[in-house]
């Protein structure tokens, strides 16, 4: 018995070695959302208060919104060029006909989440690449936004403005969305059967059909919750600016990408971590925040902030991903 307790107990530690390298890679989002925190609070500790919290985050819940978008596509194998054009296009929608016409502007929002649906029946029928036809759809959104909106105008509806300007108490209501966002992907994706088979379609599609499952429902699945969580990211953009632009959510494709990548996604495999890709956008949006212009930060160096932030978690996890496959 004592020999077998002791080979137990010397086996432990080469169990954790092993798992360490995993745990650190899924530690990387929320050590990267750290380190943000621990430089803004060391810039200016006043920061970090209800009232900071509120500012620097102003802009977050739209972004981790369009986050999850691309998520959903990126769990799929496949890629959405168009995500931040769509952004704007709903902008429009939301500022003109869902004020003045609630009826129109709401069937003209759920027809959207329809074409985006169509959009992943079209790839997996015609077997297209989906960065060409996302790109090209990113021009048709952006030409229908232009043509509904010329100008920087229309106004929230006063329902939107609202839910956006609640203040719950203790925490900022950001953070609480968030939250609440990424708890509604991660048990949609990961905690259901049929998110097992959404995440399966991207990681071993032969594996899913042979099992049965309809591939093209998967694929019309995925991206319509991409348009779904486009248009509230959308709802939410106008929520917090007011107004609309046609040109308002151009950064949202490379924000949503680099939020999905930074919380530890993979652009092969279906690899995708929902409460990652939150942080991510979190992250992303604390790095290029407006309170870091009250800190004398210039703008440019905001900017680069992001890329800086992105290239050293991928070095990181590429370093720790080497030590686990040497280990």
């Amino acid at each position: 018995m004592s020999s077998r307790s002791a080979s137990a107990k010397g086996a432990l530690p080469v169990l954790g070695a092993r798992n360490m390298p995993r745990l650190l890679r899924a530690l990387l989002p929320a050590l990267s959302l750290a380190l943000v925190l621990a430089g803004i609070a060391w810039l200016n500790p006043r920061a970090i208060s209800y009232f900071g919290f509120t500012l620097m985050l102003n802009l977050a819940v739209p972004i981790a919104l369009a986050t999850i978008a691309q998520m959903f596509v990126i769990a799929g194998n496949d890629l959405d060029l168009s995500i931040g054009a769509f952004v704007g296009f709903v902008g429009c929608v939301t500022a003109t006909w869902l004020r003045e016409t609630p009826l129109l502007g709401a069937i003209t929002l759920l027809g959207c989440i329809g074409v985006y649906a169509g959009l992943g029946a079209l790839i997996h029928l015609r077997n297209l690449p989906s960065i060409v036809v996302t790109l090209g759809m990113s021009f048709v959104w952006q030409g229908l936004a232009i043509l509904m909106l010329p100008k920087p105008g229309g106004k929230a509806p006063d329902w939107l403005l609202a839910v956006v300007k609640f203040k719950p108490p203790f925490v900022p209501f950001p953070i609480v969305a968030a939250v609440l966002i990424a708890a509604l992907a991660y048990v949609g994706l990961m905690r259901t059967s049929y998110g097992a088979v959404l995440r399966g379609s991207g990681g071993n599609a032969v594996a899913i059909g042979r099992a049965g499952w309809s591939l093209l429902k998967a694929k019309m699945t995925l991206f319509a919750c991409a348009g779904l969580f486009g248009v509230l990211s959308g709802l939410a953009l106008i929520g917090t600016t007011t107004s609309a632009d046609a040109n308002i959510g151009n950064g949202y494709t490379l924000l949503s990408i680099a939020g999905v990548i930074l919380g530890g996604g993979e652009f092969v495999g279906g690899r995708v971590s929902p409460i990652g890709a939150v942080i991510g956008a979190l992250t992303l949006a604390l790095a290029a925040s407006p309170l870091l212009t009250f800190m004398r930060i210039p703008p440019d160096w905001q900017v680069a902030a992001n890329g800086i932030i992105l290239i050293t978690v991928l070095a990181a996890r590429v370093l720790i991903s080497r030590k686990d496959a040497e280990g």
